[in-house]
């Protein structure tokens, strides 16, 4: 994989993603694409990203950007990992973060 299909600019708006590197910037990839992405997107990540590489970006680099509903789709059937081995107050955005 050398670029980002122009179809994902959407979802990877904060980035100009002719410049994005698709394995030093994959936890940007990753997240953007599970929070935000449609099924073609998805697949994309998917074709293009092993899923336990996937599994791992999601759960060593946090993102809070998912909203409830998003991130329960994402780990219970997505990626099947069980819920009480994520911390959702770190990727919900609603939910504030235990400060201390």
């Amino acid at each position: 994989m050398n670029k980002i299909p122009k179809y994902l600019r959407a979802i990877l708006w904060s980035a100009d993603i002719t410049k994005l590197n698709p394995r030093k910037d994959a936890p940007y990839i990753v997240h953007q694409i599970l929070s935000y992405g449609r099924l073609n997107h998805i697949i994309w990540l998917f074709k293009n990203y092993p899923k336990s590489e996937i599994i791992r970006i999601f759960k060593e680099t946090p993102y809070k950007d998912y909203t409830p509903s998003r991130f329960n789709l994402i780990t219970k059937h997505l990626l099947h990992l069980p819920g009480s081995t994520i911390d959702e107050r770190k990727y919900v955005k609603n939910i504030p973060r235990n400060i201390g």
